[in-house]
């Protein structure tokens, strides 16, 4: 990328970094998903990994409209996957419970991620008066923060409990 120029190419960049930052966490949520042993995990794992493929598709849209079609690799999701995998799916860990509580708190480190890229684009989309871009990405802001909070209470009202054991 080069240096920008204006806020429209932050705003951009933004987007870009978040595209390819989602289509790195998605793969990685797979991965995640088919390590674990418990279902309920499993399956919100699944449907987290459904919800960025959309919100990818929502970001390339919002790009489209900016006369831009291609990423821009996201180190960032870069280092948060190869820790998550590191972590998550490589450590020899033996109880299923503990590899868990291990892939709930690596999917969420990476959630956080995502909820700070998309707000600073929202930021910017509110600056530049894109209220269509704004709405979009309020709502993909909205559905990290709940899977966020869905993935907090899983872990606190059975995964560590679990674990803890």
């Amino acid at each position: 990328m080069s240096a920008p120029k204006n806020l429209t190419d932050c705003y951009t960049h933004e987007l870009q970094d978040n595209w390819s930052a989602n289509d790195q966490m998605a793969k990685c949520v797979r991965e995640l998903a088919d390590a674990t042993k418990d279902d309920k995990l499993k399956q919100r794992l699944t449907k987290s990994a459904d919800g960025i493929d959309k919100h990818t598709e929502t970001v390339k849209g919002l790009l489209d409209e900016c006369g831009v079609s291609e990423k821009e690799h996201c180190k960032g999701m870069e280092g948060l996957v190869k820790e998550a995998k590191k972590h998550a799916l490589e450590a020899e860990i033996s109880d299923d419970d503990v590899r868990d509580v291990v892939i709930i708190s690596q999917y969420q480190r990476m959630c956080h991620y995502g909820i700070c890229g998309f707000g600073t684009a929202k930021a910017f989309a509110e600056a530049l008066g894109k209220s269509d871009h704004v709405a979009k990405l309020d709502e993909i802001t909205a559905d990290c923060y709940q899977a966020d909070e869905n993935m907090s209470e899983l872990a606190e009202r059975s995964q560590n409990l679990q674990a803890k054991a």
